[in-house]
């Protein structure tokens, strides 16, 4: 039962009770095809993988980041004149909604193509897409991004690594470059990538805010050391990273000085808001399902329970991913989808009984799950987010007087 038999069952019909006939968001015949092109796709790259599950995180692949560019499916949704495919935001989704679902290997390009890429076509220079998209399209580069510290996890204004300017040898300006020093920590796939997209503080000076800068740091350069983290799982995607007098060129500065604080909150619609926060763990729940009891009618009605749910989570990312949803919403989005993933390792846990203390995928994923709602900004700090930026609700209590 640990290892659950790999299977897939039909989804429960949705009715409309006055006429008892099935809705559905039914796909467009051509993004069916690619669908289930990308299922088989990442169903033959899951076999070969140990664990299927947060495969986005964890399951890192040269090779495979290699195929999906052969594909076509790295940069996707980029500009043609960048050199990205110029397809739709549907197609990308449809694409690494059944990659990851099936639990296909993508991290090595996961934050590359998921983040990096967009947020340099944005705020970066020409020279800097042309310098580093296209080896994230070619799917030969990974990359990590330095942004929480021990001290600041879900707090980027408190961020307290440092990038101080070197001026250049004749006009003081800092063409020299800057040299970074500090700490980052829970970096995802440090271990492994090429480049870092780093938040450094360059104006102690300034309110918290306001005093922070991007960089692009070579994860090569002198005087960075990268201790990987092992978690309750056995595995070390997360890790701490030390700078010491790193060189970084002046050239690799992103965006505005000091404007990083706009910046990265662009940047984390693109983190937030994707079918990664709702298919973690898709492919361990439909292998349960194949074991669960369905006389059970708590079983039962859990399975509809999370049926729903799974249909409402994949709705919200919709929005996202067709921009339809409020700005911000993202937060709310990410909040419903990774809770949603907690009830899943759960209920796999409950269909899998006594054995789920054994080792193996259930197991593994119950010890995971409390990380769904940390990583990317806690739950307490989205619902925050949402209610302060969103529904304008005062941040103190209301004190009624007696």
């Amino acid at each position: 039962m640990i290892g659950f038999a790999s299977a897939a069952p039909a989804l429960l019909p949705i009715l409309d009770w006055e006429t008892k006939q099935r809705m559905e968001f039914r796909l467009s015949p051509e993004l069916q095809a690619l669908s289930d092109e990308a299922h088989a796709v990442g169903r033959r790259a899951a076999e070969r993988q140990e664990i299927r599950e947060d495969s986005w995180l964890i399951g890192t692949s040269l090779d495979f980041s290699e195929e999906l560019a052969q594909r076509g499916w790295l940069g996707m949704t980029w500009p043609v004149d960048q050199g990205g495919g110029g397809r739709t935001a549907l197609e990308r989704f449809v694409v690494f909604e059944a990659l990851i679902a099936e639990g296909a290997p993508v991290a090595t390009s996961w934050f590359a193509d998921r983040q990096i890429g967009p947020t340099l076509m944005q705020f970066g220079t020409q020279q800097q897409c042309d310098r580093w998209l296209p080896d994230i399209i070619s799917g030969t580069s990974a990359w990590c991004i330095g942004m929480s510290e021990p001290a600041a996890g879900s707090d980027v204004a408190a961020l307290q690594t440092s990038a101080v300017s070197v001026p250049g040898p004749e006009d003081g300006s800092n063409t020299g470059g800057w040299v970074v020093n500090g700490q980052k920590v829970w970096t995802s796939g440090a271990a492994q990538a090429d480049w870092c997209y780093l938040i450094a503080r360059t104006d102690p000076s300034a309110a918290p805010h306001a005093g922070l800068s991007e960089f692009v740091v070579d994860m090569s350069s002198p005087g960075i050391e990268v201790r990987p983290i092992l978690d309750a799982t056995g595995n070390a995607h997360f890790c701490e990273v030390f700078f010491s007098d790193v060189e970084v060129p002046a050239d690799h500065l992103v965006g505005t000085l000091n404007g990083s604080f706009k910046q990265v909150m662009r940047q984390m619609e693109h983190e937030r808001g994707g079918i990664d926060r709702l298919v973690s763990n898709r492919a361990l729940y439909l292998d349960a399902v194949q074991q669960a009891d369905m006389s059970d009618r708590l079983i039962r009605n859990e399975f509809a329970a999370l049926e729903s749910g799974y249909i409402i989570g994949r709705l919200l990312v919709l929005r996202e991913v067709l921009q339809q949803a409020p700005a911000g919403f993202s937060a709310a989005t990410k909040t419903i989808c990774t809770e949603f993933e907690q009830r899943v390792a759960e209920f796999c846990v409950r269909v899998a009984g006594a054995e789920a203390m054994c080792s193996g995928r259930v197991a593994r994923n119950i010890c995971y799950a409390p990380a769904y709602t940390i990583m990317g900004g806690t739950t307490n700090i989205l619902r925050n987010i949402v209610a302060e930026r969103m529904l304008g609700l005062p941040k103190e209590p209301v004190r009624r007087d007696s």
